[in-house]
Order: structure tokens, then sequence, then C-alpha cells
């Protein structure tokens, strides 16, 4: 059976979780969250004492990472690796660098690419992520690409983290907004850009909601994955 898929890659900050969420949600689709891939396994590497360099050590963490996607009644996104909870805990800054780093160590890379392809259960998938549209799902329906000025994204970040209690530099956050996307536009192995045929949607002056619409508008004409729509 033929399982549709779209894809909404972008920059760090960009809301594109949020949005793939909400456009999964509408559509009945299964979610997947790449990022938090790389950031769950950074979290793990801290936990059983790896370095964030150790590429061999690495690999095998990967390969056997214990981590379950739930929801809570309001449909939001619970994370757990191992047994327990880590949603708020992967979505530090620390968190996010160590993903960034992980994130360009090729064998890591392979050994996380086979369990994001797994997440392609029907009724269809909404993947977000960095590569989704141009590695993991190269032949996805319809493949967008999510951005927004640096200076929005650290705003964001900035009220989030404000809201769940931890300490945050707005002029930080911008400085390693910039530099994670340097990083992440500029490696060898999958550089972040929008893929072939992606639609781009910059989100600096729009709210949630219409960018959510815009994706669903996007998929409905999308002829492929129309036909899987009500």
């Amino acid at each position: 059976m033929y399982v549709p898929v779209l894809t909404i890659d972008g920059p760090s900050g960009s809301g594109k979780g949020t949005i793939a969420h909400r456009v999964a949600a509408r559509l009945g689709f299964h979610v997947l969250d790449s990022g938090a891939l790389y950031r769950l396994l950074g979290a793990a590497a801290k936990r059983h004492a790896v370095s964030i360099d150790n590429e061999p050590a690495l690999e095998v963490l990967a390969a056997h990472l214990d981590v379950q996607f739930t929801a809570d009644a309001n449909g939001d996104a619970i994370i757990m690796l191992e047994g327990e909870d880590v949603s708020l805990e992967i979505r530090t800054e620390e968190a996010g660098r160590a993903a960034s780093q992980v994130a360009v160590l090729p064998r890591v890379r392979n050994a996380l690419l086979a369990r994001q392809q797994a997440f392609r259960e029907s009724p269809g998938l909404v993947a977000d992520g960095r590569d989704m549209g141009t590695v993991v799902f190269p032949h996805a329906d319809l493949k967008v690409f999510l951005t927004a000025s640096a200076e929005a994204r650290a705003e964001r970040r900035y009220k989030q983290l404000l809201e769940k209690g931890f300490d945050a530099s707005l002029a930080a956050l911008i400085d390693d907004i910039r530099a994670r996307d340097t990083r992440d536009m500029e490696r060898s192995i999958a550089p972040l850009k929008p893929a072939e045929g992606a639609l781009v949607l910059d989100s600096t002056d729009l709210g949630i909601e219409a960018v959510v619409q815009r994706v669903i508008d996007a998929a409905r004409a999308a002829p492929e994955l129309a036909k899987f729509l009500n």
C-alpha cells in the first residue's frame, strides 16, 4: 500500500515542529520529529558518558536508542527516552548544540536513517527536520521549506524558554542560531537547503495558523497527496 509523505524542513527555530504536528493532526497523519532523534541521541550520550565526538560509540547508541513518541490530552508531544519523559530536557539550547554536533557524523546519520524511514505508516506521514525532503524522503509527495529571520526565530525561542522556566539571553540566542545555521548549511553531509521543488515559506511575519493553512492548501493541491485527503 502506498503511504503519502509530506516533509517540512527548515533551520533551527523556524517553527517546523509545531507546524508539522498541527498539519498532521489536521490531515490525520502520523508525525516524525526527526530533530528530536538527534537531540535524544545527545541526551543519551550524556547519560551513558559517551563523548559527543566518539562516532563509533554514538553509532551503537543510535542503533539501540530507546525512544517513544506519545501525546498528552491536548495533543502536545511527549517524548520518552529510556522510559523517562525528556520533552523539556531535549529542548534546551545545550541539547540543540549537541544535536547539531552529532548530526554531522556520517555513521550516526546512517544509523538513524532506517529508523526515520520506518515512521512512514498508513494513512500518511508528516516529517519535519533539516533533510527530510533532500535525503530521508527524497520522493515525498509535498516538500516544504520553512524559514524565518534569525531575529524572529531567536525571539520565539526566547519566549518559549522563559515560559518553561529556563533562563535565556536573547542576544546569545541570536548568535547561537546564526552559528547553527552556518554549521548546518556548510556541513558536508546533508547540508541544510530547500529540496528541489520545495514550497519555501518565510514565517517571519506569519502566525502559526496562517502557515498551517498554507501547508494544508499546498497538500490539497498536490495531485498524489490530495487523493489521500478528505
